[in-house]
């Protein structure tokens, strides 16, 4: 029966142990100092007033390029050749992008939302069939938190892509309310006390004044568009505060109720 060298194979299991560990070493190592770039280059650019849009985007694109930087290092420590890595990680680039299109697509589609900034973090935007507060524009994804307090992703592509209305960008905003009449009611009352009472509601504009106006008519009769103007983050204040305006104003003056009229035919 031969003789296992004990040595030697001691010697090879203490080699890789030892080489293990370095690499563990070398990643622990390398990523504090990958945050601790991406650390300096966030603080310059925040002291540089750079928009906080770019600042995250960068530092997210800036952290993924190194960690691939530092893998490559690390398995050219355990005597990998970078050179074919690099070029397998060419060949698996464009198989990858022939396969996961729309991944890349959604990176460029990033590029392009922070250079050409249609919104920024912190907008209240609706893009991509979402409603909501941009938290981040990363390098696939846009971050949303919806007005009911749900964290939504959205490929960049799809926001790109589809139309974007960003609710921030102007001083103001209009909301829209109606107010059904009755055929009998003095329309012009309604008009002239809807518009002293919407007046008095916190946050509403006076300059653009509040419009009450007859929208249209129907079977039950007109119907008043009652239109005030605010700023965005008053928005659903303002809201709900007219409809109760609407409903109390009309019901304290005595206006009828609009009722439903009825045809009742005899076969």
């Amino acid at each position: 029966m031969p003789q296992v060298n004990w040595s030697h194979w001691t010697d090879i299991a203490v080699s890789i142990g030892l080489n293990i560990l370095a690499a563990i070493a070398l990643w622990i190592i390398g990523r504090w100092l990958i945050n601790l770039a991406c650390r300096l280059v966030s603080d310059q650019l925040i002291r540089r007033n750079i928009d906080a849009t770019l600042q995250r985007y960068v530092h997210s694109f800036l952290s993924v390029s190194l960690t691939v930087i530092l893998i490559i290092g690390i398995l050219g420590y355990f005597g990998m050749q970078t050179t074919t890595f690099a070029a397998v990680i060419a060949a698996g680039g464009i198989a990858i992008g022939m396969a996961w299109s729309g991944l890349l697509a959604n990176f460029a589609a990033g590029i392009f939302l922070v250079v050409l900034r249609p919104f920024k973090v912190g907008d209240f935007i609706c893009a991509g069939g979402v409603t909501g507060t941009v938290e981040n524009i990363g390098l696939f994804a846009t971050t949303f938190n919806t007005p009911d307090n749900v964290q939504t992703l959205v490929g960049n592509n799809k926001i790109f892509s589809d139309n974007i209305q960003n609710y921030s960008t102007n001083g103001y905003r209009r909301v829209d309310l109606c107010a059904q009449l009755a055929n009998s009611a003095d329309y012009a009352l309604a008009q002239t006390l809807l518009r002293e009472k919407i007046a008095t509601i916190a946050n509403v504009m006076t300059t653009p004044p509040p419009d009450i106006e007859i929208l249209e008519f129907n079977e039950r009769g007109p119907v008043l568009a009652v239109r005030p103007y605010c700023h965005t983050d008053h928005y659903w204040q303002v809201y709900f505060d007219s409809n109760r305006a609407i409903r109390d104003t009309l019901t304290a003056a005595g206006f009828p109720l609009p009722e439903q009229p009825v045809v009742v035919r005899q076969g």
